[in-house]
């Protein structure tokens, strides 16, 4: 597909049922997110849409809703410089682009804000082609915390804790 009819943007009120459906396949894959499996979406709601100084985006190809990301300080306070993002993509979007597109989004959008860096807190370590994403931009892992994620059919796996200086 021509990389024109990707659009990242901005989350709109009426972008939640889609983006509702993304997040439930995700957390029903139980490969990627620690959520429950049986949040209502009030309470995903809750815990996806970021208010400022973070924000909430949606990743579009030709029109439809194919992606989510949210970003903001990692920390707050004293822990504010340091940004942080999760991501998620439609089934049918996985491969094409628009994972990478949604994270140069949110590093930009990171950089124009003065962030130092951006540190993600649990990437399941059997998550093989983001982790090679976020290398390809730059990020590294600094440390993985063995058996810390409860993969669907995998098991007790690592969540690495990756990090790139802007």
């Amino acid at each position: 597909m021509p990389e024109s009819s990707l659009v990242v943007r901005p989350i709109d009120a009426r972008d939640w049922d889609r983006v509702f459906e993304i997040f439930r396949l995700v957390m029903t894959e139980g490969e990627t997110y620690a959520y429950p499996e049986d949040l209502t979406s009030e309470t995903a709601r809750s815990l996806w849409i970021e208010g400022p100084p973070g924000q909430t985006v949606v990743a579009l190809r030709d029109g439809v809703i194919l992606g989510t990301a949210k970003f903001g300080p990692n920390r707050p306070a004293r822990g504010s410089h340091v940004a942080t993002a999760s991501f998620m993509v439609a089934a049918e979007a996985r491969g094409t682009g628009l994972g990478r597109a949604m994270c140069e989004y949110a590093l930009a959008w990171a950089r124009e804000k003065g962030y130092a860096a951006m540190q993600f807190n649990a990437v399941v370590s059997t998550n093989l082609h983001a982790i090679e994403l976020y290398r390809k931009l730059g990020f590294v892992t600094i440390g993985t915390v063995p058996e810390a994620f409860e993969h669907a059919t995998l098991g007790r796996v690592g969540l690495d804790i990756m990090y790139l200086r802007l």
